[in-house]
This record gives structure tokens, sequence and C-alpha cells, in this order.
């Protein structure tokens, strides 16, 4: 017997099930009309392929659990059709199609340690760290008297990221990068 949630347990990042496909719950409202029955709107993510779905739901309605885990996995290597993962306490490993990870797969590198998402024993998707520390590959100078607040350059870093970055970075050094929003964070000393 499957888990199942009630309208009064939604809340963001809640996965549940829709026609046997995994989706996480972005955006809900709760809306009470004048007249009829209050219902919740909502705004799903298929978490395999990133499509949404918007749904409203009855008071009182139930959706099904989804039965996800979550497992600490180190990034092995890239073979071109798969992404490979090694579990850090089983050693088991585990192969991911690249295609349905390519906006995290271009902050992985060797050793970096994630959570791979694992839904009905089958691995999905990857949820990086919050923050990646890499070095800047390749990047314009800058130049010499433009100072205008908040202006930004492009930088690629040595993972093979794009990301925008102060005029003051240079080519070489080690910087911080938000993987939740591929923003400059701050210099790494």
């Amino acid at each position: 017997m499957a888990f199942k949630y009630e309208t009064s347990d939604f809340r963001n990042g809640l996965k549940i099930v829709i026609d046997g496909n995994p989706y996480i719950m972005t955006y809900f409202q709760f809306v009470k009309p004048g007249k009829g029955t209050a219902f919740t709107r909502t705004k799903l993510k298929h978490m395999i392929s990133g499509s949404v779905l918007e749904r409203t739901y009855r008071t009182g309605e139930k959706v099904e659990a989804a039965d996800i885990e979550e497992h600490e996995m180190q990034f092995l290597y890239d073979d071109g059709e798969f992404h490979h993962f090694m579990n850090t306490e089983t050693y088991e490993q585990v192969a991911i199609v690249s295609e349905s990870i390519k906006n995290e797969a271009q902050y992985l590198t060797e050793s970096l340690s994630v959570e791979v998402l694992f839904f009905n024993g089958r691995p999905i998707s990857v949820q990086l760290p919050n923050f990646v520390e890499d070095t800047i590959e390749y990047c314009e100078p800058g130049v010499r008297g433009n100072t205008a607040t908040g202006a930004t350059k492009p930088a690629t870093l040595a993972c093979g990221a794009q990301v925008q970055v102060p005029l003051f970075v240079e080519q070489g050094e080690k910087i911080r990068v938000d993987t939740r929003t591929n923003a400059y964070a701050s210099r790494v000393n």
C-alpha cells in the first residue's frame, strides 16, 4: 500500500507520483472561492524530463507519494553516453544517462560528492552541492578604468561551466559558484 498525501500536506519540494512518473512540487496555492469548494493549485516538475505540469486538486483529494531514495555518491567519469557514480558506503556503481542530467553535468568533476536520486530503485537525477569551487580556465582580462558597478564578464571554469564573474576576477583564480543559480559567489583563497 503506497503512502498518500492529502492536499493539507502539500508543500514545495513534495515528491509525488502522477501516471507512474515522479514529480516534485515547485508551487502550490490554496484557493477558497466565495462560492463552491476550496481547491489547491499546483505546479509540478517531472523529475526525469524536467517538464512542468499544472494541476488543481479539490480539498481532501489524495495523491500518491513517490518512492524516492537519495544516496551520497561520488562522480567517477563520463563515457559520452552515461555518467558513472559510486556509492561512498557500498562502493556500488551506477550509470545515469548523460542526456537526463545535462544541466548538472557541467559542474561534475572527478571525485565530486553528489546526491543521486533513485525512483523505484532506478537512478534518475543528481543533486549537486549548493556551492562548488573551481579554477577559471579562461576569461577576458579586466579593463582598467571600467568600474561600472555590477559589471560582469563571461568566464569558463576548468569543469566546463560558463558563469558571469565581476571584472576584477582574473584567469587562473579559484572561485566559488552557486550551482542553483549558476552565479559567481566569491573568490577562494
